[in-house]
C-alpha cells in the first residue's frame, strides 16, 4: 500500500483515490457539501483555501490545500494501479 502526502503530513492510500479535481466548479462544491451532510468529508486543508478535492473509492471526499497538479505529481507514474 503506497501512502501519498497530501499536505501537512496527511497521507492517503494511492490505490483508493478515484479522482483529484479542482474545487472551483459547482458540481464539485455540491459533492463536498453532500459528503459533509453524510459525514464522509475529511478536511485536510487545516483552514486554508481548498485547492484540490480527492474522491475516494469508499465515498469519502478529502479537501487539500495543495493544488491538484501538485497532489497528482506526488502519486508518480502508475500510481493507483495494482
Amino acid at each position: 500500500m503506497k501512502l501519498v502526502n497530501i499536505g501537512f503530513g496527511n497521507m492517503v492510500s494511492a490505490g483508493r483515490v478515484i479522482a483529484i479535481v479542482s474545487p472551483d466548479s459547482a458540481p464539485v462544491k455540491r459533492l463536498g457539501q453532500e459528503a459533509r451532510d453524510r459525514g464522509m468529508l475529511i478536511d485536510a486543508s487545516f483552514g486554508r483555501k481548498t485547492q484540490s478535492v480527492l474522491v475516494m473509492d469508499s465515498g469519502h471526499v478529502i479537501w487539500s490545500s495543495l493544488p491538484s497538479e501538485q497532489v497528482s505529481a506526488r502519486f508518480g507514474p502508475g500510481a493507483g494501479q495494482k
